[in-house]
């Protein structure tokens, strides 16, 4: 069973989040073949505030 985990920022609409784990599940059936019940999932929301890219906070001002 493919356990799949997806780390993104927190604020996206229930609705969003339905259409990727629909798309993703879709996606990982076609092509490993198997069942979408076999198909996992797992959301984490992160705040901009604990999410850092080269050094800078995602929080923080762009220059």
């Amino acid at each position: 069973m493919p356990a799949i985990r997806i780390d993104m920022f927190e604020g996206r609409s229930p609705e969003v989040k339905k259409q990727l784990v629909e798309n993703i599940t879709q996606a990982v059936v076609d092509t490993l073949k198997c069942s979408p019940e076999a198909v996992d999932i797992i959301l984490f929301e992160v705040p901009k505030s604990h999410w850092a890219t080269g050094g800078k906070l995602w929080s923080e001002p762009k220059d």
